[in-house]
């Protein structure tokens, strides 16, 4: 049985609400086991015996399904989370912000990585499982900086969801 994290996108946002509670119910309907979430944000932590491809088509369907949205998600293992955390590349500082920016589609990491610039820093992270690009920007600054703005795009909608750092790491606690 093998432990994973899925990160919802979009929710919370917009105009799509959903309560944790409900999305939790859910995941018990759908027979996994241990499920827990993790603040409002939509994060659901759990564990099951099928593969990461497996788990998201049958995750977004089921969502699409009962809470009638276009959902899209991140389906992780506890494992691939964690060498995410440790392969952060930046020091901690108390005046910049961590990010981490997953994506379904190719090439959108390596565009938004180009947008690096004096507010802010990115870098590529690649790894066998999920290439994520490392982001990392002054407070108060997140939405106003270069990626930040970008990610408004609307072409972005679908495919893109952002994890604080600190939140990764809240996650990566409950394991």
């Amino acid at each position: 049985m093998e432990r994973y994290v899925v990160l919802l996108r979009g929710v919370n946002v917009g105009g799509i609400n959903i309560k944790m509670v409900d999305v939790k119910e859910l995941f018990k309907t759908l027979e996994f086991e241990k499920v827990e979430t993790v603040l409002a944000t939509g994060n659901i932590i759990f564990s099951d015996k099928n593969d990461t491809t497996c788990l998201k088509s049958m995750i977004e369907r089921e969502l699409r399904k009962k809470f009638k949205y276009d959902a899209w998600v991140v389906v992780l293992k506890m494992s691939t989370l964690e060498e995410i955390i440790e392969n952060f590349p930046f020091e901690d500082d108390e005046d910049l912000h961590g990010y981490v920016i997953f994506t379904s589609k190719d090439g959108t990491l390596d565009e938004l990585a180009s947008l690096d610039g004096d507010d802010q820093r990115t870098q590529l992270f690649k790894d066998s499982d999920l290439d994520v690009l490392y982001w990392e920007v002054p407070k108060g600054q997140t939405t106003k900086s270069t990626v930040g703005k970008y990610l408004n795009k609307k072409k972005f909608k679908e495919h893109v969801t952002t994890r604080n750092l600190k939140t990764l790491k809240k996650i990566l606690a409950k394991k």
